[in-house]
């Protein structure tokens, strides 16, 4: 037998080999219980997150000997059939290729035909979304109202471009992106199965370059036993795919967190040297500093795929800042990642969100101000601030200093025999509770002629232009 990658020799057979995705298995396994099986499924989810397979195993179900039955046989010759792709009743159809109106009006034609051999006639169109719209017009009558031993199962990766009226025919299902965990677990088992020495760190780089499609951490196993042979490690992965270990993005994110730019551009700079994807280093960023915000505010999450010793050097460095400042961050990558998926410079851009990143984690904010005068004791403030005095209370004159009949002469004497007065401090001036008064700027004008030169020197303004209004009165 031709050697057979790991994609399709370990596609799941039965309900209970599905990984990742136990809403819509208990769904479907429970509408076989209990006998309510609708004619038309719609399976919606990213590449490689189970789509076709959990359309085989639900075609298997419901054609099984006895059936319909959750509980088959994978090894049956119509099980066997149906896997294969082989079986006449269940027909398995590429609406990229298959997508005109003149083709599915040959599906209705057929249609009408009892099976051969099966209980139901299933026809599986994969990518339903590159129909044309006379096509999907062509299949509503017969998907609204089928035979019944009919049942139609379409699977796409982009719902959106699907007519309404097709999808509110069906029972849609949407397939979730499989976690990080469940892809590492599944490819050591893998590769225990076949006598493959595979690391956890390895599995885990895997697990998290295939972006939660399973098919897609499969070959790029069977990839690295072609190219390492029966041992696999963390730095063959990385070798081979050009990921980022976690050593490197810990080193980055030490560096934002500590304030130390040059260390973090250094490492930058030796990634961008060894030929690494920096778009690829900078989600990683993204997704450390949210598990270190959901760490913050849940001490029982996951690690990301870090080591203990690693994970507590971050956690130390960023229990220092509230969760708002490392979402600040967060905010700063992600209108660099927008920018860097277009740019030729992606190096540029990723040193300028590092440079920002530290520059906001730097800055004091007012809520940071109104939580230390929340903390500080009273006393400590009222060493900082003196406290206000009350303003000296003026006694008013026993009798008034000039009269209507006094000459230019008796008023030059009153100024040369004036106490000196002093200014006073603005502490006492100004009390707390008064409202601001708007101050003239005289430093600009010109000193009236008809002043004499004590007049210009005197130190209280009030007195000043009180005499003056006297001498203007006296001269006219």
């Amino acid at each position: 037998m031709s050697y057979q990658v790991f994609a399709r020799k370990y596609r799941p057979r039965t309900f209970s080999d599905v990984l990742g995705q136990d809403h819509v298995v208990q769904t479907l396994r429970n509408a076989i219980e209990q006998d309510r099986l609708a004619h038309a499924y719609l399976f919606v989810g990213p590449r490689g997150t189970g789509k076709t397979s959990t359309a085989r195993i639900l075609a298997k179900a419901l054609n099984a000997e006895g059936g319909p039955c959750i509980d088959f046989d994978p090894e049956h010759p119509l099980s066997r059939e149906i896997a294969k792709g082989s079986s006449l009743d269940v027909l398995e159809i590429d609406g990229a290729s298959n997508n005109s109106v003149e083709q599915i009006r040959a599906l209705r034609e057929t249609a009408a035909y009892a099976p051969s051999s099966a209980r139901f006639k299933i026809y599986y169109i994969d990518e339903v979304h590159m129909l044309s719209n006379a096509a999907f017009n062509a299949l509503l009558k017969t998907l609204e109202e089928p035979p019944a031993h009919v049942k139609f199962i379409f699977a796409t990766t982009e719902a959106n471009k699907i007519l309404p009226t097709i999808i509110s025919r069906c029972q849609r299902f949407d397939l979730r992106p499989i976690p990080t965990e469940i892809i590492a677990n599944h490819l050591r088992h893998i590769s225990d199965t076949e006598g493959v020495s595979l690391d956890d760190s390895a599995a885990w780089a895997i697990a998290k370059g295939a972006d939660g499609g399973m098919r897609d951490a499969q070959s790029m196993l069977d990839q690295l036993v072609a190219f390492c042979g029966e041992h696999i490690n963390e730095s063959n992965v990385l070798d081979i795919f050009g990921f980022t270990s976690r050593e490197t993005v810990s080193a980055l994110l030490v560096g934002i967190l500590e304030k130390n730019p040059a260390k973090a551009l250094e490492v930058i700079h030796e990634q961008f040297e060894a030929g690494k994807d920096l778009s690829q280093l900078l989600n990683e960023v993204v997704a450390s500093i949210r598990a270190l915000v959901v760490h913050q505010l849940n001490s029982d999450s996951a690690r990301e795929g870090f080591s203990e010793s690693l994970w507590a050097d971050l956690t130390r460095a960023a229990n220092r800042f509230k969760p708002e400042r490392l979402l600040k961050v967060i905010d700063t990558f992600s209108e660099a990642e927008s920018r860097m998926k277009w740019a030729s410079n992606k190096r540029l851009h990723l040193e300028v969100a590092t440079l920002k990143s530290i520059q906001h984690l730097n800055e004091i904010r007012l809520s940071d101000v109104i939580s230390a005068i929340g903390k500080a004791d009273p006393s400590e403030l009222e060493m900082v601030t003196p406290a206000l005095q009350e303003p000296q209370q003026i006694e008013p004159l026993s009798k008034p200093l000039l009269k209507p009949s006094d000459s230019v002469s008796t008023i030059d004497q009153l100024i040369a025999q004036a106490p000196e007065v002093t200014e006073m401090p603005e502490e006492q001036a100004v009390a707390e509770d008064s409202p601001p008064q708007p101050v003239e700027d005289t430093s600009k004008q010109e000193p009236d002629q008809n002043t004499s030169e004590d007049d210009q020197t005197h130190e209280d303004p009030l007195i000043k232009e009180a005499l003056h209004i006297f001498k203007g009165r006296l001269s006219s």
